[in-house]
């Protein structure tokens, strides 16, 4: 079932090819993403004093490597744990840098080209199902993801309705699927979305896990009728569809939005900095080759202003946002910006404490939960502060498994247990949000 009227690119007409042949020849003939990972590494660092900070901030900027976490140079610092994915041409200098400076490094993943063919060849050895026997623990295309909320939206009309709120920068839909029983009566409503940065996999899996799970247990338990009742639900599951294609097609580690810049060569924008609240101030970058690119104003990329557009147009109803990304294994709130404590901090981390320990007891994984600034870092122009000053009273950013061990490649065997666990959380926010506490 075709549901994007866009023709694909020449790459993605390749790949159905390329696995095809991954069937009857031997593993390696047959690269994702043109072998461009090959010999690539992934190694954690932490730097221990100022010295150390100084010298692989230099050899950083000299050899323009992509840091995996944190997400810009700017926050590394003593203590900061660090981790670098280093081109195959960059790796014995930046290697043999650190091992004359002393700096400790551990490899995370030896070489990135066969992470990735582990990856893509588990994908391909599975037969495609139809939508009617959807398999949520794999992760999917932007074109299945959207004929699937097609799908959802033919199905269950009692519970679901999928609409567009604008187009992409490359023209894709902006598709939103709307969760709840219809009703005319006011009702209060949960903004959820995912994929804002395009390499985080997991968390669009994670919002069709959440909509198949709303759908499947909504008539045997009770809190999922209550919330159902009581609440819509507004799911966003690829935020940056352009990216998130792109790293389907082309660079499976690409970060921003496809928007081209006048004057660089670079392209894209990180949608989770181009909001405006402290546009472009600490924790943003004001180069367009930069990873957190602010972009050249506040909602300039067409994704950032259709979902501000949206949320200001039902900021009477819209009483929590929730975002989700990956990788830390956090649950943060505002301020993102500054260190101060927002005024309804009681029934924030009261929610956050609960949703935590509720995820806790699916597999025994822990979150580290607080404001975003003090637990992870500070960054301006983003999404979730953006929610909160624009009247949203609960807002929240996941940050899901893992802690480094696969980062960006987590296995699809984790996409379950990962959802499962989160899920426990998100109902535990959206029950507390039907409570008193403002």
């Amino acid at each position: 079932m075709k549901f994007l009227g866009k023709p694909r690119s020449h790459t993605a007409a390749f790949l159905p090819l390329c696995w095809l042949l991954l069937k009857t020849l031997q593993s390696g003939h047959c690269h994702p993403y043109g072998n461009r990972y090959a010999g690539d590494k992934v190694i954690r660092l932490t730097p221990r004093t100022e010295e150390e900070v100084f010298a692989f901030k230099n050899i950083y900027r000299r050899l323009q490597v992509d840091l995996w976490q944190p997400s810009s140079i700017s926050y590394v610092s003593e203590g900061t744990v660090t981790d670098v994915h280093i081109p195959q041409n960059a790796s014995r200098t930046l290697l043999t840098f650190l091992q004359g400076a002393r700096i400790q490094y551990t490899v995370l993943i030896e070489d990135l080209q066969k992470a990735v063919e582990n990856e893509n060849n588990l994908q391909t050895q599975r037969n495609r199902r139809s939508l009617s026997e959807y398999n949520y623990e794999v992760y999917h295309s932007l074109e299945d993801i959207q004929s699937w909320m097609y799908h959802l939206n033919q199905t269950q009309p009692s519970l679901v309705q999928v609409f567009s709120i604008g187009r992409s920068y490359e023209g894709r839909p902006l598709f939103i699927l709307q969760l709840g029983r219809k009703s005319r009566a006011y009702k209060k409503a949960v903004w959820i979305d995912c994929g804002i940065h395009a390499r985080e996999w997991i968390g669009p899996a994670f919002c069709q896990w959440f909509a198949r799970e709303a759908l499947l247990t909504y008539k045997t338990d009770p809190a999922m009728r209550k919330m159902l009742n009581h609440l819509y639900f507004y799911i966003m599951p690829v935020f940056n569809v352009d990216g998130y294609h792109f790293s389907w097609t082309h660079d499976r580690f690409w970060r921003k939005t496809r928007s081209r810049n006048s004057r660089f060569h670079c392209r894209g924008v990180d949608a989770n900095r181009n909001w405006k609240v402290k546009w472009c101030d600490e924790g943003a970058s004001a180069h367009p080759c930069d990873d957190t690119y602010c972009g050249p104003f506040p909602e300039s990329e067409p994704e950032v202003k259709a979902v501000a557009d949206f949320l200001r147009q039902h900021r009477k109803h819209v009483r929590a946002y929730l975002s989700f990304h990956a990788y830390a294994q956090m649950l943060l709130y505002p301020y993102s910006y500054k260190h101060a404590t927002i005024p309804n901090f009681g029934c924030v981390e009261i929610a956050a404490h609960k949703a935590v320990k509720a995820l806790r007891s699916a597999h025994g994984i822990r979150y580290r939960h607080g404001p975003a600034s003090q637990t992870l870092y500070i960054s301006s122009g983003n999404s979730m502060d953006w929610a909160y000053k624009n009247g949203i009273p609960y807002a929240f950013a996941f940050e899901l498994r893992d802690t480094g061990q696969f980062g960006f490649l987590l296995p699809e065997m984790l996409i379950k247990p990962t959802c499962t666990e989160t899920m426990l959380a998100v109902k535990n926010i959206t029950l507390h949000l039907l409570k008193k506490c403002p």
